[in-house]
């Protein structure tokens, strides 16, 4: 019986170099290794993430339908019709045929511009829990911010003393959405702004 056993186990460590005789442990994929968010902040990243360098939109399909990104909220998207059905209208906010502010029970805290049919901006303000995927919400310090986004271009507030002031994406006059900041005189966020320009700077709704 020893013999056999002796001789059984050269023949188990031949078989564990092919797949009939895996123990079934996989290793990680890339795919699992580049989700991870990890603690620190990230280093220059092309257009199709929000950086510290140009504020360019985070565009790889947000985890969640409450994630503030470049492209949209949920199924709103800048520089898109209002989708049908979805919930976003105007709810005594102010209208006209130039401009519409519209805001959803879904989302609440956050409001959106139209223009030309066209969504220009999202808001979100101190009711919201939206975020961007960096986790910056509402009430994140001007630090936090800071730290994420350098580069920023710093503009005096318009209703409150230093340091209050908007904190605006260098991409901001390019044509594309872009992001922008308001700091309250507490140093920490007010509210963030998604979108294009004129409307990203518009100060009060849709003036």
């Amino acid at each position: 019986m020893n013999k056999i056993l002796l001789r059984a186990v050269p023949l188990c460590g031949l078989l564990l170099i092919v797949p009939g005789c895996s123990s079934g442990h996989q290793p990680a994929t890339n795919e699992a290794s580049a989700n991870s968010t990890g603690d620190s902040a990230p280093s220059d990243v092309n257009a199709a993430a929000i950086s510290p360098v140009d504020g360019a939109a985070n565009t790889s399909a947000p985890t969640s339908p409450n994630v503030l990104s470049l492209e949209g909220l949920g199924g709103l998207k800048i520089g898109e019709p209002v989708p049908e059905g979805s919930g976003w209208a105007e709810r005594g906010a102010q209208v006209s045929e130039a401009c519409r502010t519209i805001s959803s029970p879904g989302y609440p805290g956050a409001y959106a511009i139209v223009t030309g049919g066209k969504v220009q901006r999202i808001t979100i303000g101190q009711r919201s829990t939206a975020e961007l995927a960096e986790g910056i919400g509402v009430g994140a310090s001007e630090a936090e911010v800071r730290k994420w986004f350098a580069g920023f271009r710093e503009d005096p507030h318009e209703y409150e003393d230093a340091p209050a002031k908007y904190l605006t994406a260098p991409n901001a006059g390019s044509g594309s959405s872009a992001l922008r900041f308001e700091i309250g005189k507490d140093g920490r966020v007010k509210m963030i702004h998604v979108g294009l320009m004129p409307v990203l700077a518009y100060v009060e709704g849709c003036a």
